[in-house]
């Protein structure tokens, strides 16, 4: 077992395998989790560096032995369908030949995905009151669906939860209400406060990151030829701009997370700045001097924004001071250097003992330990976005845990190996979450030697997905991640099927002041970013349309977060790939007839009698096939030639043919957990049709069916469908419309 960030290694080690001496190309299966992060494909910079997804599909899926690949992802599409097409190039080599062939589709794969691209596009422009998922379902081709009913399977939660009988592998575990909590920055009275600090921040210019912006005009082209690949869109000069802009939004992050994370930036740009300012002055002493570009650590940043293309793209590349504007430089860095010296000053005084947000997560842990949301369950999940924060926690969790309640503590970070209070325990990542998990990680076949239990893990978002821990019934957010599907991730790591906890809880740690005002920030920061910009390339674009949705989107999102646990598929208000395809319903058939063989044999006309709902009013679905391939000339039918209608008994039609999966779904709910006839129903039915000689009822809404999906008025013997006699089976030729026959159909009493 491999991680994402191991393709973007050159060596070292990864779950005890030693990466220089790994054949890549020899799998001839490869399981990708959390594959939506390869959504982006080749991006920007292939001509630059040879990025994850290149070098999966160079290594990996193209070398060696003929590979196989099955990706995982709860949330494959964003905003584009070109998403879901990068991760499914991976299964076929990037080489269209090698899946046109197999997928039985009038068209290729590219021309399909344009398609739908150009169908989603229009779709998103509409009002939202007409922008619903069955607007966008009827703008799609056959071929689309035709493809991803060929290569995926989707389910959510929320799907499983009504659609599906879980009696044989359990349910989800309750989810309480979020604990939203804003503790004090720091308990002494002198201190300073959140709001204090960003009014210091808003004076830095952060002008160390962008060197580039005060080289002479008459050497720009040099350095221009030194750092632009041809081909390649992102200049050094907005790879600069670019990392200025996150590091003005990280240092809010960073305070967010912690005053220790916050501290140890702090002085490492100041470090960063005071030896910029000393180069500069042995230059005017001594001569000849180059400043480097500014190259980042990984500790500083979260997950997210440490995979941005500005840390991979590029080569180091020194300046020359003698082509620089140096004394402007240095005038401006100065008066970085004085706002960070009082920064530091005011934050040096809160130690851990009046650190606020420390002490009142000691408290929370406590409270949970002593006071179990289960049965004897101590354990606890705290996740940050930081690996220095994480550190800082486990220093003085571990102690004070272990003081008080003899439990051990564990973290894992992903940039530094783990650690435990366990004595001479190997703190790999798998050994960790195995003693923090042991029922959902098999301790009892993986460490079947070992009493070692951990009951508090510190972790960053290394583990926030693809990891089951769902022996925990409580995760703490010790700082909000500004995504908010990250939060989503993180609590999905114990809000799991099967889970042996009744109920889980979440608790969000809020920085101490309103909402609106804390995730307006980062909107201010940003601006102020660009208004620099601005001054310095001419840029006019202050915050674009996409910037303003995506802060609304953010601060809509958290304002839900505090009072509700929000399902991952609910964050976006795009299309979920969960309306779109069929391909669960084919398995569901397939292992039908493994237990009651070939469906041919079956009689047509079968049908059943099953009550209605508040949701699913009284009425009737008709299941017919088309036999002459006269209609669906549009391609609109999913199913072709089959065709399916929800008809209420007043005629009106409930579902039309155009929805399948809605239809399917709807059926599942209807006879979810009946394997016998309901009695009384059939009974009931029997006398309203006189034990099947009257089906004059049935018969106008069968007509009424037909009209739906031929859209004409033709006059028929509808009624010549029914047979006269003892039975309700159906003749299987539509008499005087020879377009159809009449499968079955399933009465809604």
């Amino acid at each position: 077992m491999l991680f994402h960030t191991d393709l973007s290694r050159t060596g070292g080690f990864s779950n005890g395998l030693d990466l220089n001496r790994l054949n890549w190309g020899n799998y001839d299966l490869v399981v990708i989790d959390e594959s939506h992060n390869f959504r982006n494909g080749v991006g920007t910079h292939v001509n630059t560096v040879e990025n994850r997804y290149v070098k999966l599909m160079d290594k990996i899926i193209k070398a060696g032995v003929k590979t196989k690949v099955l990706m995982l992802s709860a949330t494959p599409v964003n905003n584009r369908f070109i998403d879901l097409k990068n991760q499914l190039a991976i299964a076929y080599e990037g080489d269209t030949s090698l899946i046109d062939n197999k997928l039985g589709t009038n068209k290729s794969i590219d021309e399909i995905f344009r398609q739908a691209q150009r169908a989603f596009n229009a779709w998103s422009e509409l009002d939202a009151a007409d922008r619903t998922t069955d607007a966008l379902l009827k703008t799609l081709d056959f071929d689309f669906f035709e493809l991803l009913d060929s290569v995926t399977i989707a389910r959510s939660r929320k799907h499983i939860e009504k659609y599906y009988d879980t009696t044989d592998i359990g349910k989800f575990p309750i989810r309480k209400k979020p604990i939203s909590l804003r503790p004090v920055l720091t308990n002494l009275e002198s201190a300073t406060n959140y709001n204090q600090i960003y009014e210091k921040l808003s004076n830095l210019s952060l002008c160390i990151y962008t060197p580039s912006n005060y080289i002479f005009p008459s050497k720009i082209q040099k350095y221009i030829e030194l750092t632009h690949n041809k081909g390649n869109e992102l200049t050094q000069t907005g790879r600069e701009q670019g990392i200025r802009k996150l590091m003005s939004v990280n240092l809010l992050k960073r305070l967010e997370s912690s005053v220790n994370s916050f501290q140890l930036t702090l002085q490492r740009i100041y470090s960063l700045i005071n030896d910029t300012i000393d180069k500069i002055n042995r230059y005017e002493q001594y001569g000849a001097s180059s400043i480097d570009m500014y190259e980042s650590a990984d500790t500083e940043w979260d997950i997210d924004d440490s995979n941005t293309e500005y840390f991979t793209v590029g080569n180091k590349v020194q300046i020359d001071l003698a082509d620089m504007d140096y004394k402007t430089w240095r005038s401006e860095l100065t008066s970085d250097i004085e706002v960070l010296n009082e920064l530091i000053r005011m934050l040096n005084i809160i130690t851990p003992e009046n650190d606020g947000k420390l002490q009142s997560l000691l408290k929370v842990i406590s409270d949970k330990i002593e006071n179990p949301i289960n049965s004897n369950n101590k354990k606890v999940l705290i996740f940050s976005a930081f690996s220095d924060t994480a550190e800082y926690l486990y220093e003085h969790v571990s102690a004070y845990i272990k003081e008080k309640y003899g439990l051990n503590t564990a973290v894992i970070t992903g940039s530094i190996d783990g650690k435990t209070t366990i004595k001479n325990f190997k703190a790999t990542l798998n050994n960790v979450l195995t003693c923090f998990s042991p029922i959902s990680k098999d301790k009892a076949v993986l460490l079947p030697d070992s009493n070692d239990e951990i009951d508090i893990l510190i972790a960053t978002d290394c583990i926030s997905e693809g990891q089951n821990l769902q022996d925990c019934d409580c995760v703490i957010n010790y700082d909000i991640h500004w995504n908010p599907v990250r939060i989503i991730q993180r609590f999905g790591r114990v809000d799991r099927i099967g889970s042996k906890n009744e109920s889980i809880q979440l608790v969000n740690f809020w920085p101490d002041m309103d909402l609106d005002e804390y995730i307006n920030l980062k909107g201010r920061v940003e601006t102020r970013m660009k208004i620099s910009i601005m001054s310095s390339t001419g840029d006019d674009d202050l915050i674009n349309d996409e910037e303003k949705g995506d802060l609304e989107y953010r601060k809509q999102q958290l304002k839900r977060l505090q009072e509700e646990v929000v399902d991952i598929e609910d964050m976006s208000t795009g299309i979920s790939i969960m309306d779109l395809g069929l391909n669960e319903f084919r398995l569901d058939l397939l292992e039908y007839i493994k237990t009651h063989g070939d469906m041919d044999t079956k009689p047509k006309g079968l049908h059943a009698v099953v009550s209605s709902s508040e949701e699913l009013p009284q009425g009737v679905i008709f299941v017919l096939k088309n036999v002459n391939n006269s209609v669906n000339i549009d391609n609109q039918n999913r199913i072709h030639p089959f065709y399916m209608v929800y008809i209420g008994m007043d005629g009106e039609i409930i579902c039309d043919y155009l929805n399948p999966k809605q239809l399917l779904d709807d059926i599942r709910l209807l006879c979810r957990g009946k394997q016998e006839p309901i009695v009384e129903l059939c009974q009931k039915f029997n006398e309203d049709t006189n034990d099947g000689k009257d089906m004059q009822e049935l018969s106008n809404l069968l007509r009424e069916t037909i009209h739906s999906i031929i859209d004409t008025k033709e006059e028929s013997d509808i009624d010549s469908l029914f047979t006269v006699g003892g039975t309700s089976a159906l003749i299987s030729v539509v008499s005087g419309l020879d377009d159809f026959e009449l499968i079955s159909f399933l009465v809604v009493k």
